[in-house]
């Protein structure tokens, strides 16, 4: 069949995961958190004592690992690591620095690729990440670049993490993602760029809703 691919790119903090999600469901379309994929590859090294940062430990420690992508009964995309469900641990703010970490690491990058772009073959996808539409789908239906301001998305992120328990003081979130941008703009595998063709959604001065449909509106155009 003719699949149909919508590629989210944008910084941390975005609110990709979230509008993604919300426009899968509501389009019927099969959504595919890729930065879950990273975080919990992150979340491996990080149970193994493995600094994420040292490239030959890291791709030593591939191999071993058994990682699926699952969906639960609440319709959320769930991360297996050899066999146990880890979709909690993942979001954990310690894990956030080691995925970033080792995306940067073109060996993993490489060994995530496929996974990804199958289930673009074989599914209407809703696809967010950072380099979705450059290099995991670069032909993808409808490419969108979601960003905000930083102080803006380390609001948004410092409520979420207080929502799951795990509160966080404003200047540390800010940096955080202030320190995540420089990572994922400036590394040498895939770093975090618009592709030429994406359209370019800020939601800075929007709400969920606004920002929700103003996403909608432009796959509606895009896939008439």
């Amino acid at each position: 069949m003719q699949t149909i691919s919508i590629a989210i790119d944008g910084p941390s903090g975005a609110g990709k995961s979230t509008l993604a999600r919300r426009i899968a469901a509501r389009l019927g379309y099969l959504y595919v958190d890729t930065g879950a994929i990273y975080r919990t590859i992150g979340y491996h090294m990080f149970t193994k004592g493995v600094d994420p940062r040292e490239e030959p430990a890291v791709l030593a420690q591939l191999p071993e690992i058994r990682l699926e992508l699952t969906y639960g009964e609440d319709g959320l995309q769930h991360m297996l690591l050899g066999g146990q469900d880890v979709t909690k641990e993942i979001r954990l703010p310690e894990i956030s620095m080691y995925a970033s970490a080792v995306s940067a690491i073109p060996g993993v990058r490489a060994f995530l690729l496929e996974m990804q772009r199958e289930l673009a073959r074989t599914h209407h996808v809703v696809m967010d990440g950072r380099d979705i539409g450059t290099v995991v789908l670069p032909e993808a239906t409808v490419k969108i670049f979601l960003t905000a301001d930083p102080e803006v998305r380390a609001r948004r992120r410092m409520l979420e993490l207080e929502e799951r328990g795990t509160p966080e003081p404003f200047e540390s979130v800010l940096r955080d993602i202030q320190e995540r941008d420089w990572n994922d703009t400036h590394r040498a595998a895939a770093p975090l760029r618009q592709a030429e063709d994406a359209v370019v959604l800020d939601t800075t001065g929007l709400t969920f809703a606004e920002s929700e449909e103003a996403l909608l509106k432009i796959v509606e155009e895009k896939t008439r």
